[in-house]
């Protein structure tokens, strides 16, 4: 299935809201640098992954702590505490992220010592079965464990997003039941649209609503059904409309972005190359893999921009501040809390 492009009706040129970017990935190695994250607009928020399902506890710490360092060291930037520090017009508003709970190694009290240095999302799983749960790529869809259900606990009580993407339907289905606050889909798309593992349910889609959650559209070419070198703009409309389809499915209220841009694209590509077995062929079928980039999703490149796509589809400017940001926004004030508690003391 090839998605068709359609162009944006002539207008005046569009402004692009305040971004709130639930998530992207640098490098997870010391290849990463913070530097990169400028391609954003300044005054967005943007949450970068420090793990996932290879990365021990001190892998992920140990970058963490660099790139906070970084951060603190460069004014471009401002680490992220509260929802308070997000939106200066100055500088990007930085919060990392966890794409599956390996990195914990197993002590629930890793949440909390997480949190306190910036982490303030966390996906049970990714896209195989661990301790937690079941992964979007399993053939026998297990559902959240013992153990999941505690992390699930841990994470409403410190106040960390708990995060469906990669997850399988029945985990992501039990996470909306089981959260007692909004649970997210931070980076994830719709299987109604295109038919791909990693994409979810209606079923999924209206559990997150009813939670009080909100679904990150990403910009993927292989979960949208474009990723072909030449269809940067059929990438586009395409996370249009799953912005659109999503808005008419469980209300714009529960609609975001994100982008799940890759930093770290070359090395990403190479890892599927090397170790399809990790992704299966739902990834690797599709050649390397192609994203919407920073710029193409707040309209700075040299094609229309997201915004101005949506502005086309009829999207208001109230309608393009609730997907870029304020659904996110509004859901972390509810979920964030300022002073989590450490059960067994934390780094710094």
């Amino acid at each position: 299935m090839r998605i068709a492009a359609t162009s944006p009706r002539p207008s005046e040129e569009v402004e692009a809201p305040f971004l709130w970017e639930q998530h992207c990935s640098l490098p997870l190695s010391s290849e990463a640098r913070i530097g990169d994250l400028a391609r954003y607009p300044a005054g967005a928020f943007v949450s970068v992954n420090i793990g996932y399902s290879p990365q021990s506890s001190a892998d992920s710490m140990a970058l963490l702590r660099r790139l906070r360092a970084d951060a603190q060291a460069d004014s471009r930037f401002r680490l992220v505490r509260t929802i308070e520090d997000i939106g200066s017009a100055e500088s990007i508003a930085v919060a990392f992220d966890l794409e599956d709970a390996g990195p914990l190694g197993g002590d629930l009290d890793n949440v909390a010592r997480f949190y306190e240095l910036g982490v303030r999302s966390l996906q049970p799983t990714y896209n195989h079965a661990n301790a937690a749960g079941g992964g979007c790529l399993d053939a026998v869809d297990t559902g959240l464990t013992a153990y999941g259900r505690a992390l699930v606990d841990r994470l409403n009580e410190v106040g960390m997003f708990a995060d469906g993407s990669h997850c399988s339907r029945r985990t992501g289905l039990e996470l909306a039941e089981r959260a007692r606050v909004p649970m997210i889909y931070s980076h994830s798309n719709f299987a109604t649209l295109w038919d791909h593992p990693r994409n979810i349910t209606d079923e999924q889609a209206r559990a997150c609503a009813a939670a009080g959650g909100v679904i990150g559209i990403n910009g993927v070419g292989i979960f949208l059904g474009c990723n072909a070198a030449d269809e940067r703009h059929e990438r586009i409309v395409a996370m249009a409309r799953h912005i659109e389809y999503g808005a008419e499915l469980v209300g714009i209220e529960h609609i975001g972005i994100g982008s799940d841009y890759s930093f770290d694209a070359e090395d990403f590509n190479t890892e599927l190359r090397r170790n399809p077995a990790a992704f299966s062929e739902a990834y690797t079928r599709w050649g390397p893999l192609c994203w919407v980039s920073p710029e193409d999703l707040v309209g700075d490149g040299d094609v229309p921009g997201l915004p101005e796509v949506l502005v086309a589809r009829g999207f208001r400017p109230a309608d393009l501040a609730a997907v870029f940001g304020e659904n996110f926004r509004r859901v972390a004030r509810r979920v964030w809390r300022a002073r989590p508690t450490v059960r067994g003391g934390c780094g710094s």
